[in-house]
């Protein structure tokens, strides 16, 4: 009864401690404001999807802004901004951009950061990944600076409505080619649109046909490959048969892709990424897409490919170390390349995924052609800007004009190419 008594008493009088413990609250979180520069800029098939990618980060992290700086990767502008930038001092806190060597300065230089521990820290987001797309982005220091996001195929693009109505076989091989260059320049049809100066994918292919797989990675780091002078002769020989457009000096590889997109050339070496942007819906629906032939005395197989993971996000140095700005780098470098992301981004410019698991089908019977060609490739390569320095792809390209025209010998353009190599490595 006493004790009874007590708690009845303790009851009444409330000697008990109320529980007073609130849930602390969230401090809320700095704003941070992070510059992205890209080349999914201008007409790029994937800018909207892009553009749409950051806009879902910062709906997710209002505190975040995001400066969505972008160029067209047609415009050679943009290699003198991001060199620029990245030795001022004005380095974007993410990069997208080439993985070669147009990357080497600034990763010598420490400019970005190895982001092997960020993808080891972060286990999920690293399996979200495709192994050979990592794999391709390792450097020979065996770090990874750049992550993947969309693959690419270069190839040779036919509208076979054009060679039907003109009864001709799909360019196959050399004398396929050279005997439809031959009959539609005489009907003033353009055989192949391409421009002299911005000649990448002319150099590409055209050295791999005749050097093949191994001739054409080698690039000039082990002496001039002869070769290398037999594709150039090939050029010519399109050249004098009145392969290319009229306007081919003045021209730059958007207006050679346009030429295409009008239905008045029947052929352009182009990336996977031209067909999004490709808007003659007759032109697309007529659209293949193959390996560049073997010229005689080439010794590629007929089925080798320019192709892969040639760019990715890098994260600056500077950012990395700005606790204020870190954090947040990272997570928009964790969404921007979320299997989600890259699915979409793929689906707009046609590129193969760096995603595990995602399998991109083509949207057009020429996407489809395309992925089909890269899956029965007997190699597939880097473009030679990727083995040699910028400056020595741009004397291989000042040198087709030069010897399509006449005015100078490949054998004298590749000498003046290799002392501009072997100028840029020392």
């Amino acid at each position: 009864m006493f004790l009874a008594a007590c708690s009845k008493t303790e009851e009444k009088t409330g000697t008990e401690t109320p529980n007073t413990t609130e849930t602390p609250k969230e401090e809320p979180k700095k704003d941070v404001s992070l510059r992205v520069f890209s080349t999914f800029g201008g007409t790029d098939a994937a800018r909207e999807s892009f553009q749409a990618a950051i806009d879902g980060f910062t709906s997710k992290n209002p505190n975040v802004k995001v400066e969505n700086d972008t160029m067209s990767a047609n415009d050679d502008g943009f290699r003198t901004k991001v060199n620029t930038d990245m030795t001022s001092g004005n380095e974007p806190d993410i990069l997208f951009y080439f993985t070669g060597a147009d990357a080497k300065g600034f990763i010598d230089a420490g400019k970005v950061v190895p982001l092997n521990e960020v993808l080891d820290a972060n286990p999920d987001w690293k399996a979200g990944f495709a192994p050979a797309a990592l794999e391709n982005m390792t450097r020979d220091d065996g770090k990874i600076y750049s992550i993947p996001l969309t693959g690419y195929y270069e190839g040779l693009f036919v509208n076979k409505k054009i060679f039907k109505d003109n009864n001709l076989e799909l360019p196959t091989d050399w004398d396929k080619l050279t005997k439809a260059v031959k009959t539609l320049s005489a009907k003033g049809i353009i055989p192949l649109a391409a421009p002299f100066d911005q000649s990448h994918y002319l150099i590409e292919y055209f050295m791999l046909s005749a050097a093949g797989s191994k001739g054409h990675n080698s690039g000039l780091a082990n002496g001039i490959d002869p070769n290398w002078e037999k594709g150039y002769a090939a050029m010519k020989e399109l050249y004098d048969l009145k392969a290319f457009p009229k306007d081919a000096a003045t021209i730059d590889l958007s207006m050679a892709s346009n030429y295409y997109d009008q239905g008045k050339a029947a052929m352009v070496i182009e990336g996977s990424w031209a067909i999004g942007n490709w808007k003659n819906k007759e032109v697309v629906d007529n659209t293949t897409v193959m390996p560049f032939p073997v010229m005689p005395g080439g010794l590629g197989t007929g089925k080798d490919v320019i192709g892969g993971f040639g760019s990715g996000f890098y994260i600056s140095k500077a950012t990395y170390d700005n606790p204020d700005k870190k954090d947040a780098a990272i997570e928009l470098l964790k969404s921007l390349t979320s299997p989600e992301t890259i699915e979409k981004i793929a689906n707009s410019n046609g590129g193969t995924s760096a995603a595990a698991g995602v399998e991109i089908k083509g949207t057009t019977q020429a996407a489809t052609d395309g992925f089909a060609m890269v899956a029965s490739a007997t190699s597939i390569n880097k473009p030679i800007d990727n083995v040699v320095t910028p400056e020595t792809f741009s004397a291989l390209r000042a040198g087709v004009q030069s010897i399509v025209t006449g005015k100078k010998q490949p054998a004298d353009v590749l000498k003046e190419a290799k002392a501009t190599e072997d100028a840029g490595t020392k």
